[in-house]
Order: structure tokens, then sequence, then C-alpha cells
């Protein structure tokens, strides 16, 4: 059994921790709070960027309009953007992601590259022998749209390169503090009759009454050239404001559960350091007691 000093520093060190986690779950549910904002304030533009990509993609001959809007005979070629954290302490997020994009992608008849987003996945995919062709760390805590442009700009030029025939977005999706999703997303090419529902859910719900009317200057070619860029990278910008309210609210309730830990530990280490020190002082009167009846004995001697 230890005695009752090293007990008493394991105390000490379990409430410094305790303290620590308390702090992150802090600072991690004020960030949480902060990127649900930023994320509810990017849906009106996305909204309306929807609407007319719809309108001018109902318009026969849509495949002509614009090559990202093309989609390819033969699948050859697939870039996937994965999204991952900087840091860790946020429980399973980091290994969740990465378990799901290579259960996905790992068996696919096609040559697959990724572009990473964040230090963990990025670590985790080079571990792995994947194939990085572009890696963004560092990212701010709070991010800008002109943080996911480049990001955006890179996956565009390489579609109408033609070295990528499918591109895809990996990232997890904020449902609630406690429950975040990993989800998969085809960027390039857009597919309308797939996607609809998922950026009205995302973007703002159903429309109601007649589809409104759009007239285009100069034309919906040169609308679409400059749209449909601007809606990828926007959609990138989304998820890294998901993934970044779930990284955040992961790490809060790891912090949670670790203070809650550690208290219990602080707990039982309390109850063993008093039933130590009990023992001592129990071991220490019958010692002085011991002492006192041979001496008293030896004095009756």
């Amino acid at each position: 059994m230890a005695n009752a000093r090293d007990i008493k520093l394991r105390i000490r060190s379990v409430k410094n921790i305790s303290q620590v986690t308390r702090a992150l779950q802090a600072v991690s549910a004020s960030r949480v709070r902060k990127a649900m904002e930023q994320g509810e304030g990017t849906r009106p533009y996305a909204t309306k960027a929807w609407q007319v990509l719809t309108h001018i993609a109902g318009q026969p001959g849509r495949n002509n309009l614009h090559p990202l809007l093309v989609q390819r005979e033969e699948v050859k070629n697939v870039i996937v953007v994965m999204i991952s954290g900087d840091r860790g302490l946020a429980g399973p997020y980091n290994t969740n992601v990465l378990r799901f994009t290579q259960t996905h992608f790992r068996n696919m008849d096609a040559n697959v590259r990724y572009v990473t987003i964040g230090r963990k996945g990025t670590e985790l995919m080079h571990r792995r022998g994947a194939s990085v062709m572009a890696q963004f760390t560092d990212m701010p805590p709070e991010p800008e749209f002109t943080d996911a442009a480049p990001i955006g700009r890179i996956v565009v030029d390489e579609f109408l390169a033609g070295d990528a025939d499918e591109i895809y977005l990996v990232y997890t999706d904020f449902v609630n503090m406690i429950r975040q999703v990993p989800t998969m997303k085809k960027l390039l090419p857009l597919e309308f009759h797939t996607t609809e529902g998922l950026v009205q859910s995302e973007f703002g719900g159903e429309q109601s009454g007649p589809p409104p009317a759009y007239t285009y200057e100069p034309g919906q070619v040169e609308i679409l050239d400059e749209i449909v860029p601007q809606f990828t990278a926007l959609q990138v910008y989304q998820a890294l404001l998901e993934s970044n309210a779930s990284e955040h609210a992961a790490r809060m309730v790891a912090m949670k559960n670790a203070t809650d830990n550690a208290s219990e530990l602080a707990d039982v280490l309390t109850l063993e350091y008093n039933k130590v020190r009990q023992q001592g002082i129990t071991n220490e009167m019958l010692d002085i007691a011991g002492g006192a009846e041979a001496l008293a004995q030896a004095k009756g001697a």
C-alpha cells in the first residue's frame, strides 16, 4: 500500500488535471456556439446561390452549359477532401472521420488521392500510405470563407483539367452537442437530383409558392462560371464550420468526462488517504501503548 505522502501528491496531481480539463471544456463550449453562429450566417447566400443553380440546371441541355455539371462516363480518378482537426483531446472525433473515409474509398476501383484539412488527419493518412496531393493545417479557430477558397480552387482546377472525374467531401456533420456524424457528399460534378434535399436542409428549408423568375445578364454561362466555383468553395466552407463545431462539441464532451473521472478518482484517493492516515495514527497509538506497558513492566520488575 502506498504511503500517505504519495497518495497526497497524486490527489494534488489529479485535481490539477481536473482544472485543466474543466477549462478546456468551457473554451470548447464557447467555440461551439460561435461555429454554429457562423454556419447560420452563410445560409442566406447559399440559399440564393442554390436557387439560381437549380433554375439554370432546369433548362434543356444543362450539361452543355458548364463543364462542372458534366457527368463523366468513366470514373478513373477520384479526389477526396477530408476534414479533421489540428489537435487531439477530442475523443474519437479524428479517428471516426478517418475510419469512415477508408471504409468508403479503400477498395474503390479508381485512383484515389486526398486533400487533407487538419494535422491529425494528415498525419494518419501519411502513416497509412495514402496519396496526399495537398494538405492544409493550422486552420484558424474561426475559419473564414477565404480559408476555404484555395481548397475549392484546387479541386475545381483538377476537375476542369481532367485529372479528377469525381470529387468527394468527407467531414463531420454537427447534429447536436452529443452526436456528431461522419458524412460524405459529392462536390463535383454537381448532382441536383441528389444534392437538392441536402442543400435545402442545410441552407434554409424548402421553398413555398411558385419558383422565382430570373433574368440573367450577361448570360447563363457567365453566371455559372462565377457561381459554380463559388458554390463549390462554399460547400467546403460550410463543411469546415460543421467540422469545427463537431470537434469542439466532441472535445467538450471528452473533457467533461475527463473532469468527472478526475473528480471520482480524487474522491477514491481521498478515501484511501484517510484510511492510510488513520491506520498510521492507530499504529502510533498502539506503539505508544505498547511502550508504556513495557515501561511499566520494567519498573515493576
